[in-house]
């Protein structure tokens, strides 16, 4: 590990020592001095080789040669999603380009795509973080991974390839879609763990009971589940139906891509690789930086990437850092759960609503299914939110007596949780599309 610290020889609680998480058990101190060392680098490297970053920073009067202490990141310049399309494709690179050895890019659906470059090095670093994150989760050599995170420019499916390869698992390149021959794999190859996306796990899950196979009595154990938001009631769901532990795993294009942070077994937070991502929490609206344990959004700053060095980058991602240490021994500090972005907000008559607030009160119901859409219209200048959720064919077949208790039910945990009354349609078992990627949760008619 370039750069890393002292080898660490004991085996922490809650699992055996895997020889590449080393970083993750550093003390506080010595993590500390290896944060300022790389931050020194990479400011360095940011300023000599990217044209933006070094305007900003000469606009401010600040030199790399004054940055001496962890204290002096917050004297230097956000980065934004808004810089990479205003720069696109290469001008935030700091390696030229035959020093770089791949590129992916999101999917341009808003405008200009956003690109992202590596070099050997910084695809090394990736492979590293993300064999920590598959050993975080109880993952080792022999662990048969079945991989339907999107392959091609999605950064995601390449992420957790490499790493699982690294790993000494065995991995299954099966990609997204395919819904039935993904059922087939994962029995017939006796897969122990899945990468996907949680709601993409859960039409398997439905599908794989169409079919007659039973997802608990295979030998599927772990499901590493990330690219959208999910609550800890998707979570019960479908760790009760499945019977598998299901890990949230972290990360982002902009900063490497899947790898970022990760659940342990302990579920109270993600570990956050903090020896090449550094963490802060800045209040939303004043940029302000807060104190652990105050909700607020996550700002990264890369400490070891080359070719696309990102400084003080503004993630949109609401969370905090946490408090105390992990059960499991780690040191690396800890975020908690990312249901929401600061820019996902939706204003319903002056109300600040987030999805993940519907979701959870949906979820806390019984009957309903963790399916829904929130459909938002306009009549007459009055904003209207309708939620849109499945329910089981229980319940959907039963009398009008039982569905309309429900749909009171419904409405009243919207209400009670948002402060406004939401208009609530109850929809058959498998009615709402499903989709193999981001399920898309929100459709906005007003305009």
């Amino acid at each position: 590990m370039r750069g890393g610290g002292p080898a660490v020889s004991w085996d922490p609680p809650g699992g055996a020592f895997h020889p590449a998480s080393t970083p993750d058990y550093l003390p506080a101190a010595r993590m500390r001095e290896l944060q300022l060392a790389r931050l020194q680098n990479v400011v360095g490297r940011a300023y000599a080789r990217v044209p933006l970053f070094r305007e900003r920073l000469d606009a401010r009067g600040f030199q790399p040669a004054d940055f001496r202490g962890l204290g002096d990141l917050e004297r230097l310049p956000f980065t934004t999603k808004a810089d990479l399309r205003d720069t696109y494709p290469f001008g935030l690179f700091a390696s030229p380009i035959e020093d770089v050895v791949r590129l992916h890019a999101s999917s341009g659906t808003t405008g200009k795509p956003i690109v992202v470059a590596y070099t050997r090095a910084d695809l090394d670093v990736w492979t590293s973080v993300m064999v920590r994150a598959f050993a975080a989760c109880g993952l080792n050599h022999g662990d048969i991974i079945q991989n339907a995170y999107g392959y091609g420019l999605f950064t995601g499916g390449l992420g957790a390839h490499y790493g699982a390869e690294s790993l000494g698992a065995t991995v299954i390149p099966v990609s997204g879609g395919n819904t039935d021959r993904q059922i087939m794999v994962m029995k017939d190859f006796g897969v122990t763990a899945i990468c996907c996306t949680p709601s993409y796990f859960i039409h398997l899950m439905e599908r794989a009971a169409e079919l007659g196979v039973n997802i608990r009595e295979l030998p599927l154990r772990a499901g590493i589940f990330g690219a959208e938001p999910w609550t800890e009631s998707m979570r019960r769901h479908i760790e009760t139906d499945s019977g598998i532990q299901a890990f949230d795993i972290y990360g982002l294009s902009e900063i490497i891509g899947p790898g970022v942070a990760i659940e342990c077994p302990c579920h109270n937070g993600l570990h956050i690789f903090e020896d090449h991502f550094y963490p802060e929490i800045v209040d939303p609206e004043s940029g302000r930086a807060l104190p652990e344990g105050e909700e607020g959004e996550l700002v990264l700053t890369t400490l070891s990437k080359q070719a696309m060095p990102m400084i003080r980058y503004r993630t949109r991602d609401i969370t905090s850092l946490a408090p105390g240490p992990c059960p499991c021994g780690r040191t690396v500090r800890r975020i908690g759960r990312i249901g929401r972005r600061s820019d996902d907000m939706i204003i319903v008559r002056g109300v600040n609503v987030f999805p993940s607030q519907i979701e959870a009160a949906l979820l806390a119901v019984e009957g309903a299914l963790p399916h829904y859409q929130i459909v938002l219209t306009r009549q007459k200048g009055l904003d209207n939110i309708e939620a849109q959720v499945e329910v089981t064919a229980e319940v959907f077949s039963d009398k009008v007596r039982a569905l309309e208790g429900l749909h009171g039910r419904l409405c009243d945990a919207l209400e009670q949780a948002l402060g406004l009354r939401v208009e609530v349609t109850l929809a058959a078992p498998r009615s709402i599309q499903r989709s193999e990627g981001k399920a898309k949760r929100v459709i906005d008619r007003r305009q």
